[in-house]
């Protein structure tokens, strides 16, 4: 997260460069099988995952001396509000998706039919904004990504 936000925003705020580092906090602590499956449980399993990282982060700022203003404002990016509005949130969502691509796809596709990929590729695709589309579409994916990927963007 951490080296994609430097990349994309190498002038990011310090709220930006915080929530990125923190937006996966101890996430190991809420496993996913303890949620129902299906996407509700999914969906449920995120959302409590995002105020679980805020609060932390918040935590953490705290004790380091930040103020409330700080504080609030990293929390509110790491739960991602007002995604296509705040310009730091969606470019937030923007990383989180691009390091799925290009650091985890490939180990995911290997364990998930091609419909279900492509579904998948369709939803990470409308969540990113223009410039999140631009730095997908240069990641050296392998060539059945890659094809799977222009397939899922043409739609």
């Amino acid at each position: 997260m951490t080296a994609t936000l430097a990349r994309l925003a190498p002038d990011a705020s310090e709220h930006l460069r915080i929530a990125a580092r923190g937006q996966h906090i101890e996430r190991w602590t809420s496993a996913r099988k303890s949620y129902p499956e299906g996407r509700a449980g999914y969906l449920s399993w995120r959302n409590a995952l995002k105020e679980f990282h805020a609060r932390r982060l918040g935590e953490i700022m705290l004790s380091a001396g930040y103020g409330s203003d700080d504080i609030a404002r990293v929390r509110s990016l790491v739960r991602k509000e007002r995604l296509k509005f705040d310009r730091e949130a969606q470019l937030l969502e923007d990383i989180a998706c691009l390091v799925f691509l290009e650091h985890y796809l490939s180990e995911f596709s290997r364990k998930t039919n091609q419909e279900k990929l492509a579904g998948i590729l369709a939803k990470t695709w409308k969540k990113m904004s223009p410039l999140g589309h631009e730095h997908a579409l240069k990641l050296p994916l392998a060539p059945t990504l890659t094809a799977l990927m222009q397939q899922v963007t043409a739609a």
